[in-house]
């Protein structure tokens, strides 16, 4: 029998909360604060005006995401990357500034159970209901895998085990923001109206896997059917309409909004920008640990959350300029509370 995922409370799609593995240090508050100088270099996808039904059309909403009601939404223009921000991307930012992430500062993020490389005594444990999420010590954006594993060959995969603060940190470098989760929606629909993947309709076309998810015996075997087990390379499969690399799969990706799965029902018809409070920020795309059995996020209207300080090897981000959407602006990071 597969595992259930149950989501209910907007958590990440089987990635823990940090708050899971450990109540050190709880209520702390973590101060970050960033300038503004760093050399953003990825290549920019223009989204013109538009409008769309934003919300599942097809019938595939998991219960308590918040999916429905399916809604219109009109947005302005903005630029967004056309892929998420790697692991060269991130190495420029730290050099720049020193920064240190939640998971550095913590002393450990979450590892997917198959992939992990840690002695006994590096591994915190499981989390709890999630026990192929282990947390393991020396785990970070550098070190993925563990303390002894190292970046070598993925200088152009996403950058992993980055906060939603830590993405805030790099949009305060590079001059950025984070998009709003109805920029996200429309800029992976790539210009298809109600699709459910940013290519269209089937999973598996005559093109072979489109996106890279788990394929296999979740959460025990991944055949890698899509050619990776882990993260891909930013630009592996097709771009969508858009010219947006993998919005769907690989990694999950960091919005600005708080979650809220009762929002669609009173979110504003122009720019909505989400809650204006919360405990967890929204996460979206799924990830190369997605699969049908038991988060089939990996869609354009998915919606998961996780809490603002937590990190896990499956979630990245990616950024958008700062004109349009209303006058929107990126603010310096003043800190998150650890819970």
């Amino acid at each position: 029998m597969p595992p259930q995922d149950n989501c209910a409370d907007g958590c990440g799609c089987g990635a823990p909360t940090r708050s899971e593995f450990s109540k050190a240090n709880a209520g702390e508050t973590r101060v970050v604060q960033v300038s503004a100088a760093g050399n953003h270099r990825i290549k920019q996808s223009q989204i013109p005006p538009g409008t769309m039904m934003m919300g599942d059309s097809s019938g595939d909403e998991n219960l308590g995401d918040g999916e429905t009601p399916v809604h219109e939404v009109s947005l302005d223009s903005f630029e967004i990357d056309a892929t998420t921000v790697t692991n060269d991307d991130f190495a420029r930012f730290v050099s720049d500034t020193g920064y240190e992430t939640e998971a550095e500062a913590w002393g450990f993020s979450a590892v997917f159970h198959s992939v992990a490389r840690a002695t006994e005594e590096e591994i915190i444990g499981p989390a709890a209901g999630t026990p192929w999420w282990l947390a393991v010590r020396g785990s970070s954006w550098a070190h993925p895998e563990g303390r002894d594993s190292t970046l070598a060959g993925r200088g152009d995969h996403p950058v992993v085990h980055v906060s939603w603060t830590d993405a805030k940190g790099y949009c305060a470098w590079a001059g950025r923001r984070l998009p709003t989760e109805a920029e996200w929606e429309f800029a992976a629909r790539g210009g298809l109206e109600g699709s459910k993947y940013p290519w269209g309709e089937a999973e598996v076309d005559a093109g072979g896997w489109r996106a890279n998810i788990f394929q296999g015996n979740f959460p025990r075997t991944n055949t890698g059917e899509d050619g990776w087990l882990t993260t891909a390379p930013v630009r592996a499969f097709q771009p969508n309409g858009f010219g947006l690399w993998q919005p769907i799969g690989n990694v999950w990706e960091w919005c600005e909004d708080w979650f809220d799965n009762s929002y669609y029902a009173f979110s504003p018809r122009n720019d909505p920008r989400g809650p204006i409070g919360g405990t967890m920020k929204v996460m979206r795309g799924g990830s190369y640990l997605c699969h049908p059995s038991y988060c089939n996020r990996y869609r354009n209207s998915g919606r998961s959350a996780n809490t603002p300080e937590s990190s896990m090897g499956n979630a990245g981000f990616r950024t958008v300029g700062l004109s349009g959407n209303g006058g929107l602006v990126a603010r310096p990071v003043e800190g998150s509370s650890l819970s």
